[in-house]
């Protein structure tokens, strides 16, 4: 595994743990594996494309290059967030094929910084309280404490950054 992810043994026996981080979105959080996050950067406006869905923002420069931005919330059927002085993007390494289509790297737009957390299978646990469209963005919910972040379906959203960006 990458990087962000660690196997530790306590005392109490073999525990496994992952560090993920906590995604603030406008009404919900994304949890995802540390190692797919590559940098947290302060907002910028998008360059728009023509011909592509709302979600789509539009393409930031980042590295040297540009990576397609994407509104989670908007890909899940509800509106594009407005940016305030908290409003950050985070650049995710792609994980799928389809991320090479994009060079590699997608971003999107957070309602703050990340927060980072170990997850271990004593704390999370399955939230059956919402379901999500076929077409959604989102694998399912979990319950971790007083948090119930939503567990993102990267090769969907990849699948469609690439298909969009093709279009476009």
């Amino acid at each position: 595994m990458g990087s962000g992810t660690a196997t530790m043994t306590s005392l109490g026996g073999a525990e496994h743990e992952i560090y993920c981080l906590l995604v603030p979105l406008a009404d919900d959080r994304l949890i995802v594996p540390r190692s797919c996050v590559t940098e947290v950067v302060n907002y910028q406006a998008p360059t728009p494309l023509e011909g592509v869905p709302p979600w789509f923002l539009g393409t930031v420069a980042w590295g040297g290059r540009r990576v397609p931005l994407v509104s989670f919330e908007a890909a899940c059927g509800r509106g594009v967030p407005r940016t305030s002085g908290r409003t950050r993007i985070v650049v995710m390494q792609g994980i799928t094929p389809h991320a090479a289509a994009v060079g590699g790297y997608f971003a999107v737009l957070t309602q703050g910084f990340p927060q980072l957390v170990r997850l271990s299978p004593d704390v999370v646990h399955p939230d059956d309280s919402r379901s999500f469209g076929e077409r959604s963005p989102v694998v399912c919910q979990v319950r971790m404490a007083n948090e119930r972040p939503l567990v993102p379906d990267f090769e969907r959203l990849e699948r469609q950054i690439a298909e969009e960006s093709r279009a476009a």
